[in-house]
């Protein structure tokens, strides 16, 4: 099938927007605003008010561009507001949840919605954090864990692949082979080992006291797949446990104590970078997020709001806020680097205090030159944490 990923800018000239104008074109909108001199006032192009002179008119790329010139928002369409691309995206989210197992194109999709396939493809990204590409690849993962998960009795079946080749059917992957090359970055992990909620899959552990509290490390084959802090070791195995359901746990401390070291060493102020290797699967959203996290330097922090426009993402705060909350590498991680625009911690998957005590440790002790020398030891798979 055909995509229209790739599709030119709609509305690109003067002439093209003033006839958009013209007739009202509720395609248009987001595309570009314009301002009526004899007025003061910039409105959307759909907007009903009446159609002024075409030599009192001129055109902008942003609101913020209108503003700068000294324009007002109309009370009547308010251009400045998310009303009416929010209605858009509902439409087009819609659109794509009534027909799971269909691989819609832009073009299909902007025809639905009544939107230039350039400006879906903008608004989309902007609001949502994904494309549409991406979000259909995201419903798919969803309905391929529902289809495996409806066929985990079927236990003959399923060590036969039958249950998995419906699955994949279901899910709208066309074929296995599809499924196998394409569900490792939309699943997490590959179907069957979804499906036997990590059952094979060997995972060693070991718990720790550290001045944060106590710390829990797990990895399998591929690297470290949970770090996480509590007040005491039963929690944190009963939540391992939980969470990683069929999975072969084996508790090791010789195996885990590479690790465990840096963490301590880390903690206490003599390191400032961690060398682990890590098995995170994620979505393509959440990983850029990860990676933005990786990124941001010892001792600093930064928003919500900074992380999403460093992803070039300014509207998709709360799906950065969302991939920070859904992060289980303490650390290594480092999602307890971003706050609130005020200044305020917000949450920490394991406490504020925690948090609080991080930053203020990392801020204090600033650069130090800490080495980030360390073991490449590998045992583990945070793809199960997907399944969890």
């Amino acid at each position: 099938m055909q995509s229209t990923y790739l599709s030119e800018p709609a509305y690109a000239t003067d002439d093209e927007r003033w006839s958009a104008v013209l007739s009202h074109d509720a395609r248009a909108d987001g595309a570009f605003f314009y301002g009526v001199a004899t007025t003061g006032v910039f409105c959307r192009p759909s907007c009903a008010s009446r159609v002024p002179r075409r030599q009192n008119v001129a055109f902008f790329e942003t609101v913020d561009a209108a503003r700068a010139a000294g324009y007002r928002e109309c009370k009547r369409c308010q251009p400045g507001g998310l009303p009416r691309e929010l209605a858009i995206i509902e439409r087009a989210c819609a659109a794509l949840d009534a027909a799971p197992d269909t691989r819609m194109t832009l073009a299909q999709l902007s025809e639905v919605v009544h939107v230039s396939p350039f400006h879906l493809q903008r608004l989309f990204t902007r609001v949502i954090g994904l494309s549409p590409r991406q979000y259909q690849a995201a419903r798919r993962g969803g309905a391929l864990r529902d289809a495996l998960q409806r066929g985990g009795a079927l236990r003959d079946a399923l060590q036969r692949g039958g249950a998995v080749t419906r699955a994949a059917v279901d899910a709208g992957f066309g074929s296995p082979s599809r499924l196998y090359s394409n569900v490792p970055n939309e699943l997490g992990m590959t179907p069957s080992a979804y499906r036997k909620k990590g059952a094979g899959v060997a995972v060693h552990y070991a718990c720790a006291e550290t001045p944060l509290g106590h710390v829990l490390v797990a990895a399998t084959d591929k690297g470290i797949c949970r770090i996480a802090f509590g007040d005491d070791d039963a929690t944190l195995i009963d939540e391992l446990r939980r969470t990683l359901a069929h999975a072969e746990l084996h508790e090791d401390a010789a195996r885990m104590a590479p690790f465990i070291a840096q963490i301590d060493a880390y903690l206490n102020g003599s390191r400032e970078t961690f060398d682990l290797p890590l098995d995170v699967a994620a979505t393509a959203f959440r990983q850029r997020v990860w990676d933005a996290l990786r990124r941001i330097p010892y001792g600093e922090t930064r928003t919500y709001t900074e992380i999403a426009e460093a992803l070039g993402e300014p509207r998709s705060v709360r799906a950065v806020a969302s991939a920070c909350a859904s992060n289980r590498i303490a650390l290594a991680i480092p999602c307890h680097r971003v706050i609130q625009k005020s200044g305020a911690l917000a949450g920490y998957r394991w406490g504020l205090p925690r948090k609080a005590v991080l930053l203020e440790a990392e801020a204090r002790r600033g650069t130090t030159g800490a080495t980030s020398a360390g073991t490449d030891t590998g045992t583990g798979s945070a793809e199960l944490d997907d399944a969890a």
